[in-house]
């Protein structure tokens, strides 16, 4: 037999009570204890037989209070809809479906869409709670519409600080405040001159976003070379498209990019699907510098940069769905502790310019297994009075494919 809910997630807006349903009512009234906010809370009148619980700080834990009450009656009181960037959406990853009720009320972003005329599929939705606001980066692009939740009042003055920055200062901005409630209010503008004062803290942000930005900037692969910094050491564009396209990113993967010198395989990686996550692993401080500006610049903050040599740095780091070997291919373990670590059926993708890293890539395919492709690339350049193609060094990639079921190691 199935359990009955004992925990009821009840989505409330600025209107509070007066703009709940009877179901949302009766799970208010006859919960045996309600947890919320205390914004939330005292929305509420209280009552002599409901105990209260705020939200603790640190936030974190509240997963535990919150099982410490399992079989009595709980009402968790959230913001709009708790599946929404919400708290519902962790609780449920926490309980059976069975144990829940969620009784969602309109989000803030459904309020604002309605607000502003806007389709919430074709809108870009960005979390700037917890976040960093560089993450906005990635989907600048003309014509673009995006919907930022603002992490507090100053929010709104540092997006029009990064539009500008970034070459969007026409872009309009509507900063819409306390949706759903009596203190309603909304603040429109450009960027460029954007120049009003901190509101509500509890405030959404729309861009409408124009003018032509820095460079235009494909979420497929194969970035312009100008658009990382680098020192010299760079997957250049057309080899860096043709690894991608090996490495095939999918969402919610994680890529290990080993001597990843500016970065610019794992930031096109997690830029290429939503929820890629990477790890850079470079030993150098000032590669790794480069590799934070780039990932900020190019939107993907959430690159992790580890330090350190491989295959040392790379004990303690979690199985990856794919690996990138672009630097250290001839040091001693470095491609072994790579492809053990490698989920079953990952990817393993290695590039070699050297004499020396190639005859590593062929004995590692005599091992392994996979495919060897060499590209070479040209470019037209002046010659005297003329052009000519100006060939640059041939570059030898090695893809392979773990199986999925575990065999006799060939390394």
């Amino acid at each position: 037999m199935s359990p009955e809910p004992w925990l009821t997630i009840v989505g409330i807006g600025e209107d509070g009570l007066a703009g709940l349903g009877a179901a949302a009512r009766d799970a208010i009234a006859t919960a045996e204890l309600l947890v919320g906010g205390e914004r939330h809370l005292g929305m509420v009148p209280a009552r002599p037989e409901q105990a209260r619980q705020p939200w603790p700080s640190p936030f974190s834990q509240a997963y535990a209070l919150l099982r410490a009450q399992r079989g009595r009656r709980v009402c968790v009181l959230a913001s709009g809809d708790p599946m929404c960037y919400g708290v519902g959406s962790r609780l449920a990853a926490d309980y059976p479906a069975a144990e829940l009720r969620i009784i969602p009320a309109p989000s803030s972003l459904s309020l604002a869409a309605a607000r502003l005329g806007w389709a919430l599929q074709t809108t870009r939705v960005l979390p700037a709670h917890g976040r960093a606001l560089a993450r906005l980066n990635l989907y600048l692009a003309p014509g673009a519409r995006l919907l930022v939740m603002s992490a507090d009042a100053e929010t709104p003055a540092q997006i029009a600080a990064l539009l500008r920055e970034r070459g969007f200062g026409a872009s309009r901005l509507v900063v819409l405040e306390r949706l759903g409630g009596a203190h309603e209010r909304q603040h429109e503008g450009n960027a460029e001159g954007w120049d009003r004062a901190p509101g509500a803290a509890l405030n959404l942000v729309a861009i409408d976003c124009r003018g032509r930005g820095e460079q235009r900037l494909a979420r497929r692969a194969g970035l312009p070379d100008a658009a990382f910094a680098h020192d010299g050491q760079l997957t250049k564009r057309d080899v860096r498209a043709a690894t991608l396209a090996r490495l095939a990113p999918q969402p919610e993967e994680l890529l290990w990019d080993v001597g990843a010198g500016c970065g610019s395989i794992g930031i096109e990686w997690m830029r290429a699907e939503a929820g890629c996550h990477a790890i850079a692993i470079e030993p150098k401080a000032a590669r790794r510098a480069l590799i934070a500006r780039n990932s900020e610049r190019l939107g993907v903050p959430e690159l992790r940069i580890v330090a350190g040599e491989a295959p040392a740095a790379l004990a303690d780091l979690p199985a990856p769905d794919a690996v990138f070997i672009g630097g250290g291919l001839t040091a001693a373990g470095v491609s072994k502790h790579c492809w053990q670590a490698l989920r079953p059926g990952g990817r393993l993708v290695a590039n070699a310019v050297t004499l020396q890293s190639e005859a590593a890539l062929v004995d590692l395919r005599a091992r392994i297994g996979g495919e060897l492709t060499r590209l070479s690339v040209a470019q037209a350049a002046p010659l005297g009075g003329f052009d000519g193609w100006r060939p640059a060094m041939p570059v030898t990639l090695l893809v392979a494919e773990k199986p999925l079921t575990d065999g006799p190691s060939r390394l």
